[in-house]
């Protein structure tokens, strides 16, 4: 895997062959009676990326493709059924790796998708946004915790004075506004963002983006994104990953996936995108449905999609190439039928 930071430097999460594969078989009861094989969900099927210091690398597909269980599965909500991710240099993926988890995990937070369901609605925000701070023994005394709990939600444009509300008294923006706050309050360097705008109205989406990147330009974070809208990722990442069933099909820096995409899957999804600048250019839309992840599709996962797909991608499933820092899984483009 080539180093994916801008300077050289080592990177600071380093994925090898990710996978997770989740048992959603019937009772063996069933099994037996029925001959039934066991069943497999392939959520994360072997995937690899690095993320740089003060990076946002976005992972972006169509729902159901596997972008928020990797993110789980980095923060340790979920154990990877193989691969490998490593942390500052540090593995933290296997179950054999508890300790030296348990040792990184503080430095990770995650933001959730659902501001709604991410924040107790029978604690006051101070104390929401005061659990890491507890939790972590960073600091000592009621007064100084609570100090430090204002300057957190100043932060993030709320007052001081919110934190003796409750979360149902907030608006959407708001709450995920206190998730952020409890997020940096933590104080971690890398922050997993799974989809934190999708459940929030176009114009706060905004806010909510602007407010993430000054964080990130002043406290120096790092970010993994989580998202499905492309208008969204163009703005926020420095590199962007698309994945298909459970697999990253293409990934490169931002400028150069958006203005020149290889890959079909990557095609399609950037011409669902408005052509605001009505510029006539032929698009083709995205058709049919993501297979299943139980039972994936032969060779290529995308080839019952692909426009360009032969006998070769529906037998032989492609391997990862780089062209010009871009890399690209798929047969079409490795034996030049597309460019």
């Amino acid at each position: 895997m080539s180093d994916n930071s801008s300077d050289g430097a080592a990177p600071l999460l380093s994925v090898d062959g990710l996978v997770r594969h989740f048992d959603v078989s019937a009772p063996f009861l069933n099994r037996l009676i029925e001959r039934l094989d066991r069943s497999y969900v392939r959520a994360v099927d072997g995937i690899d990326f690095d993320i740089g210091r003060g990076e946002t690398f976005s992972l972006v597909g169509e729902s159901g493709c596997g972008k928020s269980t990797v993110a789980r599965l980095i923060v340790g909500l979920y154990q990877p059924t193989a691969g490998s991710i490593r942390y500052d240099g540090v593995e933290i993926g296997p179950v054999s790796a508890a300790a030296e988890r348990k040792r990184m995990q503080p430095h990770m937070q995650m933001i959730f998708q659902d501001p709604y369901a991410s924040l107790n609605p029978r604690w006051r925000v101070a104390d929401i946004v005061a659990e890491p701070i507890r939790v972590r023994s960073l600091i000592k005394g009621k007064a100084e915790t609570l100090n430090r709990v204002g300057e957190l939600l100043s932060q993030v444009g709320l007052s001081p004075a919110d934190g003796e509300r409750f979360p149902h008294e907030f608006s959407g923006g708001q709450r995920q506004r206190i998730s952020i706050a409890r997020a940096l309050a933590g104080e971690p360097e890398f922050l997993v963002c799974d989809e934190p705008t999708s459940a929030l109205d176009v114009s706060v989406q905004a806010q909510i983006l602007n407010l993430m990147k000054e964080l990130q330009d002043r406290l120096g974070l790092t970010y993994l994104f989580i998202s499905h809208d492309l208008a969204v990722v163009y703005h926020v990442s420095t590199k962007v990953g698309v994945m298909y069933l459970g697999r990253l099909v293409e990934w490169a820096d931002t400028k150069t996936l958006f203005e020149n995409p290889r890959h079909p899957y990557t095609r399609m999804l950037l011409d669902a995108i408005p052509d605001l600048e009505m510029s006539g250019r032929q698009r083709i839309p995205v058709a049919g449905e993501v297979p299943s992840p139980i039972n994936p599709p032969s060779g290529c996962a995308f080839h019952p999609r692909c426009p360009h797909a032969e006998e070769r991608c529906r037998s032989e499933a492609p391997q990862a190439r780089e062209y010009d820092g871009v890399h690209v899984s798929c047969h079409a483009v490795a034996d030049g039928r597309i460019s």
